[in-house]
């Protein structure tokens, strides 16, 4: 057996009152996938960052290669070939992709004169190895969130990691972008690199994973072959309980139709004619490819690149939607699938964070009462299980399924006609996952109108009562739930040419 890449031992780490970790043990062979699998806020994040050397654990050893480190710092741990892709990314939004790459990869020297074509020509082989179509040329700030994750995997790739973290990296990918990847992991496995894979989409952790580590309240709880266990086993061991499943039944009771959309479009987000319409408690899933406009869709509807053609009808109503307060006072919330840039403010608290679309109505006079905000808060923590320790802890300090939750409390607090959630899921653990979709349920049957969008063909399937696939910015083709799965999905969502499922 080889010896480890990296072992970790007994790692504790604590943030004030917090214990984060409480002696966890790890570790990392050559040409190895290992998962860590646990539900937010059971130690993975605390764990990685301390392997990327960002956090210095308070008891513990850390060997890599066999060799003790005492005070690792990112830029060793990135000498040592130790390459971290975050579940949210962090590309420069001003600076363009070829840009982004470059600055993870050459040395920082401002009399060096920049080879623009080596540039541009090392962009296009690293993103076509993480199965990018991107131009190096667009701006970052211009991309998809699934485009900056395969972005961020190629600034991996290039910097010849021997120890990958891939966090969370299919989250908002589609299933042909995941196969992609999975294929790039394995020709890292045959170059004998080690990869640490944590995903909470746990058919993704058998397929990829050799082993698996279960973290629990931050403590390593068990390791071992994933081919010795099966998904039931490890689901209780990631919540120590037995949990449902995580689509409740459907139980539509749709009413008449409160969102009707007739030949839609938006020049700048590339959407055209599309129309569609959502009944009173009704789940509207939409499915695609990357690119193919559900976001760009969703950004029309909530006013941010307000329409140019077409009608939205809101409740019998025409609505005229430019922009954000217009679409707020119609009664439509909106959850974005990048809760760090869009859906969240990481520096503002809980409270605040749940009251922001609410200010007008529930200070009309322009000052804010901190006993009112912290009972509204309080309320909704209690309703969607946020684990902080007060109302008053800022957001960024939440692990993702926290957030994610936060987020979508703010739009529940408007009690809205219509709910559009991109990619509610991301990011969230199976028993978060489960109380998400049983939330979307309560909702439905109170008469909300939902449309749901996700990469998930297994969500879409599982949580909607009919479903719309986009194609190249245009609805291509709606199904009736009882007619759909996920090869015909597949076959709408693929371009005219060649249409076929892999």
């Amino acid at each position: 057996m080889a010896a480890p890449l990296l072992q970790l031992d007994h790692i504790a780490k604590s943030f004030g009152a917090v214990r984060a970790l409480r002696g966890v043990t790890f570790d990392l062979l050559p040409g190895e996938v290992h998962a860590l699998a646990g539900e937010n806020g059971a130690g993975k994040s605390t764990l990685i960052n301390v392997i990327a050397g960002v956090h210095r654990p308070d008891s513990g050893s850390l060997l890599i290669d066999g060799r003790p480190i005492d005070r690792l710092t990112p830029a060793q741990a990135r000498e040592m070939g130790i390459a971290t892709v975050h579940q949210q990314p962090a590309l420069f939004p001003d600076l363009t992709v070829s840009e982004n790459i470059a600055l993870a990869l050459e040395p920082p020297d401002g009399l060096r004169r920049i080879d623009w074509k080596e540039r541009h020509e090392r962009a296009v082989q690293l993103l076509h190895r993480a199965g990018a179509a991107i131009d190096p040329r667009r701006g970052a700030g211009e991309l998809s969130m699934p485009e900056q994750q395969l972005v961020e995997i190629a600034k991996a790739l290039g910097a010849g990691a021997r120890i990958l973290i891939l966090d969370e990296p299919t989250a908002s990918l589609t299933r042909k972008e995941t196969e992609l990847l999975h294929g790039v992991l394995t020709d890292l496995k045959a170059r004998g690199a080690g990869i640490i894979y944590i995903s909470h989409r746990l058919h993704e952790i058998f397929a990829m994973a050799d082993r698996v580590t279960v973290l629990r309240d931050g403590e390593s709880i068990a390791s071992f072959p994933t081919a010795e266990t099966d998904e039931a086993s490890l689901v209780r061991l990631m919540v120590g309980r037995e949990t449902a499943s995580s689509y409740p039944a459907l139980a539509c009771t749709a009413g008449g139709k409160m969102l009707s959309v007739t030949n839609l479009t938006c020049d700048r987000s590339r959407i055209r004619n599309i129309s569609f319409d959502v009944s009173r408690g009704e789940v509207f899933g939409i499915a695609g490819l990357i690119g193919a406009g559900r976001t760009e869709l969703a950004r029309t509807l909530f006013g941010i690149t307000p329409a140019d053609r077409g009608e939205i009808v809101i409740d019998g109503k025409l609505a005229r939607i430019r922009s954000l307060r217009e679409a707020i006072d119609l009664g439509i919330g909106y959850l974005p699938e990048d809760r760090r840039r869009h859906g969240i403010v990481q520096k503002m608290s809980i409270a605040a964070n749940i009251t922001m679309a609410l200010h007008p109505r529930i200070f009309p006079f322009g000052f804010i009462q901190p006993r009112r905000e912290r009972a509204l808060a309080e309320s909704y923590m209690r309703q969607l299980a946020i684990k902080a320790p007060s109302p008053e802890t800022l957001c960024g300090a939440l692990s993702g399924g926290n957030q994610q939750k936060a987020a979508l409390s703010r739009w529940l607090a408007t009690d809205p006609k219509v709910l559009i959630l991109d990619e509610p899921s991301q990011g969230v653990d199976v028993g978060a996952k489960a109380e998400m979709h049983n939330i979307i349920r309560e909702l439905a049957a109170k008469g909300v109108a939902i449309i749901l969008i996700s990469s998930d063909l297994s969500e879409v399937l599982g949580a909607s009562d009919r479903i719309g696939v986009m194609r190249s910015g245009e609805m291509a083709q709606i199904f009736e739930r009882k007619d759909a799965d996920a090869d015909s999905l597949m076959r709408a969502a693929l371009p005219a040419r060649g249409r076929t499922v892999s």
